[in-house]
């Protein structure tokens, strides 16, 4: 068990083959060594085993929230959910904020550990430090709204005042690789396929019920100390500084316009740098600043929502009125993300900011990652250029918004040939069409709107992410675009191995206590140590919590390894890769630039202490991970030395 503060040190360990409910206390070990949420729940998935078939009743699937969440630190809204990915095979979490992490702690519980699978649909309420499974059979085959709807009335409780939902739609129920767990807020835990692990398991949702109850921090004066100072750093912050700083007043989509001037903006399907570009070369009209944050704030905005603790308000919520295949649509939703308006808009060669809005609302009804939903359909279009969707009888051309909108809904219940291809992610689209040089992904998960062409910190980021390529691993581009903690050339190869491992292990603290990413446009390792101490009641220096986040990052690695990934898997898309054969080189102000990927993944793994990207058993021993096999890897490049016992 674990008395530190911030915990309630109690875990459900939930058996949906037998309907059982058993309730355990927290590793006091484990708590220290991998601090919480996307930590804590990395160990309970390798505790599990590396080699289970992610689509089994077998895998496990983690929902975890951590010593900082739900407290009064500044975007402690968050929650981690964590297993072995269907889309990817290796370990994942993906997290989502809003008030479900929140009220799970104030519900009693550190985390749901969900087993097996249920032989009917269920749902699972959680109150009081108790979970009760319950009969999900009326709401299976209803989308996420419906489903949040039924169920509010139905355990008699109110979103916004006592509860939360975390719930999948026809795509997690219809096993899409790439469905995602989604809330009442529709915030969600988007990438990796978590939501289809969810549906293998006939789990419909999670409802949480609790009134407000906040822990409380052992050492009450030093969180006092560190909250004031992580309070202040945000309000004076230019990224975050409330109403007033870009993210809080144009939302994370503030970045379309920037990174299309800088000639960093993937554009269809990764074949250009920026809409520009594209313009340049084929004489089209494709601009990215009509679904720009600046864009959208003027003309659809209707609402600021927020998160438990934030000030930011980063999400912005939209109304919309468009015509759909001739049917007149009024949509309402939250929240048009960069990183959603660039995958369904500007790489699949479209510009319709009203219709990215359906889009988005579609993607978060059926439960759909709209980054994965988006860069299927610029493959498919990139495909159909050249012949290779003609056995399916039918296409898609690039821009067609209203296809785009049809076939989200399609690939949700995988109709026809064509959807269910789609449906299969990157790597099984690709393996049905003989599409591969067409894919933008990494082992499997597709890129963000980054182009690692311009940024190269983003190019080391997205080969050597643990759970796919992702932006959110190790956030480069706020040292390549926003000058933090200082400003990079984002040109510059060299240095930026050590630089993305840098972030990458912060961001791995930042997940397992577990707080909102964007706190660190403003705070760094000295607010995070001074918050984590005074609620903990432990007295870690910065040396010793960055170490905890490389142990963190080095275990996901050691799962992967064990899974059967090595350094060979840390690639990227050829038309992003020097000396690649199908290299595209940039355009614009990144004329001529291809990403030196070689040089630093060497560069990288001399920083990490891996092996061809293999962590070997010393650096094991050397970050305190006990557990497993070992990868029989040496520092030396050989075997590694047989053990004593």
């Amino acid at each position: 068990m674990t008395e530190l503060g911030g915990f309630q040190d109690n875990v459900a360990r939930i058996d949906l083959s037998e309907g059982d409910v058993d309730y355990e206390s927290i590793d006091d070990e484990d708590a220290e060594k991998y601090i919480g949420a996307r930590g804590l729940g990395v160990k309970y998935v390798f505790d599990n085993g590396p080699d289970v078939d992610p689509r089994s009743e077998d895998n496990l699937l983690a929902m975890m929230n951590g010593p900082l969440t739900g407290t009064q630190v500044v975007m402690s809204g968050r929650i981690a959910i964590c297993t072995k990915s269907p889309l990817t095979g290796t370990v994942t979490d993906s997290h989502h904020g809003g008030w479900s992490g929140a009220r799970l702690k104030w519900a009693g519980f550190d985390g749901l550990l969900f087993e097996g699978k249920s032989e009917d649909p269920v749902y699972a309420v959680v109150e009081d430090g108790e979970v009760e499974l319950r009969d999900a059979s009326h709401i299976w085959g209803k989308d996420t709204h419906e489903t949040r709807d039924a169920l509010e009335e139905e355990v008699e409780g109110s979103f916004g005042k006592n509860l939360s939902i975390m719930t999948i739609g026809q795509a997690g129920e219809n096993g899409v690789r790439y469905a995602c767990v989604m809330n009442e807020d529709d915030r969600s835990s988007g990438r990796g396929g978590t939501g289809c692990v969810m549906g293998d398991k006939n789990l419909k949702a999670v409802v949480v019920r609790s009134g407000t109850d906040m822990p409380k921090p052992a050492d009450p004066e030093t969180f006092r100390e560190g909250h004031q100072q992580a309070m202040q750093v945000i309000q004076e912050s230019e990224v975050t500084a409330p109403n007033e700083g870009g993210l809080s007043v144009y939302g994370t989509n503030v970045l379309m316009n920037v990174t299309e001037e800088m000639d960093g903006h993937p554009t269809k399907n990764g074949l250009y740098t920026s809409s520009n570009a594209m313009n340049e070369a084929e004489g089209t009209d494709l601009d990215a600043e009509r679904i720009s944050g600046e864009n959208v704030r003027e003309n659809i905005l209707v609402d600021e929502p927020t998160c438990h603790s934030c000030p930011v308000a980063c999400k912005k919520e939209v109304e919309v009125e468009t015509e759909v295949k001739g049917e007149e649509m009024n949509v309402q939703m939250e929240s048009y993300e960069y990183e959603s308006a660039w995958a369904l808009g500007t790489n699949s060669a479209n510009d319709d900011r009203d219709k990215i809005a359906v889009m988005i609302d579609r993607c978060n009804k059926v439960g759909m990652d709209t980054i994965d939903a988006g860069n299927t359909m610029a493959m498919a279009m990139e495909a159909d250029d050249e012949g290779k969707l003609d056995d399916f009888g039918e296409g898609i051309e690039w821009g067609d918004a209203d296809e785009i909108i049809d076939l989200i809904e399609r690939i949700a219940h995988r109709e026809d040939d064509l959807a269910d291809a789609m449906a299969e992610g990157h790597a099984g689209f690709a393996d049905e069409i003989d599409g591969h040089d067409y894919r933008l992904d990494v082992k499997g998960q597709s890129i963000a709107a980054y182009d690692p062409r311009c940024m190269k910190g983003m190019g080391i980021g997205y080969a050597t992410s643990n759970r796919g390529a992702c932006h959110l691993r190790g956030y480069t581009p706020a040292a390549e675009i926003l000058g933090i903690p200082e400003k990079v050339d984002p040109y510059e190869w060299e240095g930026k191995g050590e630089l993305c491992a840098t972030f990458q292990d912060l961001h791995a603290i930042s997940d397992s206590f577990d707080i909102c990413k964007f706190n660190a446009f403003a705070e760094g390792i000295e607010e995070y140590v001074m918050q984590y101490n005074g609620m903990t009641g432990l007295d870690v220096s910065e040396d010793e919590l960055m170490e905890a986040g490389e142990r963190v990052y080095n275990l996901e690695r050691y799962y992967n390894n064990l899974a059967g990934f090595d350094g060979s898997d840390d690639d990227l898309p050829g038309k992003f890769v020097e000396g690649h054969e199908n290299a595209i080189p940039g355009q614009g102000g990144s004329e001529g630039e291809l990403c030196e990927l070689d040089e630093m993944k060497e560069e990288y793994y001399d920083h990490r202490g891996w092996v061809d990207g293999v962590v070997p058993d010393e650096k094991l021993d050397d970050l305190g991970i006990e557990v497993g096999p070992g990868t029989g890897v040496s520092s030396s490049g050989g075997a590694a030395a047989p053990s004593d016992d």
